[in-house]
């Protein structure tokens, strides 16, 4: 090759890697590494944010030796500016820290990360949302009082933790990478409403331990950005993710998933969260004896699949005879504490081959296969340490001891499906570096494929997966 062909080769080489690295395929989200103690930490937050959103009408990851949380990185404004912002499925709404924010983080540790605050006044499309605008009467139900005419409309979530966020609501421009082909987006943006913070306090506040810009909730409220989406005609409320903890990246994608086919579980109505029938759980062929209403719902109780969640929740009873059987095939195995939570032992060999299959079963015959690789992580690379994923749900208030949280210890290596349209949840285990077929709106179908792009950049790190809105062909503010 001659010296002018390899010079273009390499100029191609960059422009590939550049564009991967910034995101062209639509939302990259990436999974930070954390330790253990981190992890236990970040989930206990996420459980408080459970039990106390039902008291404040609000809606509502994986390897857990190396990651903690999702974020993701969006654009808001116009001219857009970028943001890093959490993911969850727990809760209702975006949210993003404003320039007039008191306490906000002003460093995030987070390699790569570099915080920004939203200012109104620097886009041309910002415009408040008021007290007496539908989506304000909406959020809350009818009037809220002390809000009257002209006022911007207010936010405040307070979480079980004691952190806590407020603010009012903006409306302004998203900028995402629409799905146009197979494998194949372009840049789109659409108008949307969304959290403008002023006040944040615990730990969304100064600290910068596993600060961001804010918080992109896919729960099922009307103010969510998937549900405003969905108003305006623009998607269906379906979405479905692959995560893949084995070779990193994974699929995020609103849109019908019609290959591979899935089969679903009732959503329980009316709920906050997402949250399922679970009937019973098999260990070794073998059905828990547990009391009969241990699963039911409400009252602080039910099972509640959740991606932002690193681990899986149990119940005590159902813990205590779910690790009794898990253990069962290895007799006289001695377990210890690391880091005062997670009970480990020291095993040499297959773990799929000296340790049970655990199988959940829900509503209408749906059945969650977690393997030994699942539910069992190591504790230290290379060597022969492995800690229980499986743990038990202890928290302080009484509301919420006995719920069932499902996180990405059981979730990943499958490909999971919201469809809020039949109000129905499924999962299939698959391979989550592969790719999905989706259908938009004009019932075209497109592929939609897993991306890693943690090799593309040296700021990025742990693992990155694509995050793809799947939208129509015409996307009107």
């Amino acid at each position: 090759m001659d010296l002018r062909g390899l010079v273009l080769l390499v100029a191609i080489l960059i422009v590939e890697v550049v564009t991967a690295a910034n995101g062209n395929l639509v939302f990259s989200v990436e999974r930070r590494k954390t330790t253990l103690t981190a992890i236990k930490a970040h989930d206990a937050r996420r459980r408080g944010r459970f039990l106390s959103a039902v008291d404040l009408n609000l809606g509502g990851n994986g390897i857990p030796t190396e990651n903690g949380l999702y974020y993701t990185k969006l654009g808001l404004g116009s001219p857009p500016k970028d943001y890093y912002v959490q993911v969850d499925t727990g809760s209702d709404i975006l949210w993003v820290n404003c320039v007039e924010c008191l306490r906000c983080p002003k460093k995030s540790d987070i390699s790569g990360i570099d915080l920004t605050l939203y200012d109104p006044k620097g886009s041309s499309t910002s415009k408040l949302v008021s007290c007496e605008e539908d989506f304000c009467f909406s959020t809350y139900d009818g009037p809220l009082p002390g809000c009257g005419s002209g006022k911007p409309c207010p936010y405040n979530i307070g979480y079980g933790d004691g952190s806590a966020t407020s603010g009012y609501y903006v409306k302004d421009y998203l900028t995402f990478n629409r799905v146009n082909g197979n494998l194949h987006t372009v840049p789109q943006n659409s108008s949307i409403i969304f959290g403008c913070g002023n006040v944040q306090s615990g730990m969304l506040g100064t600290s910068s331990d596993e600060a961001l810009d804010g918080i992109l909730g896919f729960g099922q409220a009307n103010s969510s950005v998937l549900s405003q989406l969905a108003a305006s005609g623009k998607v269906k409320r379906v979405f479905s993710h692959c995560l893949d903890n084995i070779r990193g990246g994974g699929i995020f994608a609103i849109g019908e998933v019609v290959e591979p086919k899935v089969s679903t579980t009732p959503l329980v109505p009316k709920m906050s969260h997402y949250n399922v029938v679970l009937k019973n759980i098999e260990v070794d062929s073998d059905i828990l004896q547990l009391p009969s209403d241990i699963f039911d719902s409400g009252n602080g109780k039910g099972t509640v699949i959740d991606s932002g969640t690193t681990l899986a929740y149990l119940p005590g009873i159902v813990y205590d005879e779910l690790i009794s059987k898990v253990l069962a095939r290895q007799p006289g195995m001695k377990l210890y504490l690391v880091d005062q939570q997670f009970s480990c032992f020291q095993y040499v060999g297959n773990v799929d081959h000296g340790f049970p299959v655990v199988k959940l079963h829900f509503e209408d015959s749906l059945t969650l296969t977690v393997h030994p690789h699942d539910y069992l992580f190591k504790y230290k690379d290379g060597a022969n340490w492995w800690c229980i994923g499986w743990q038990k749900n202890v928290v302080q208030s009484k509301n919420g001891k006995d719920m069932t949280l499902l996180g990405d210890l059981v979730l990943s290596n499958k490909l999971v499906i919201y469809d809020l349209e039949s109000m129905a949840i499924g999962w299939t285990d698959y391979n989550c570096s592969s790719s999905i077929k989706v259908k938009d709106e004009a019932g075209v179908v497109h592929t939609v494929g897993a991306h890693n792009l943690s090799s593309a950049s040296a700021i990025l790190i742990g693992r990155i997966l694509t995050f793809f809105l799947l939208l129509t062909a015409m996307l009107n503010s």
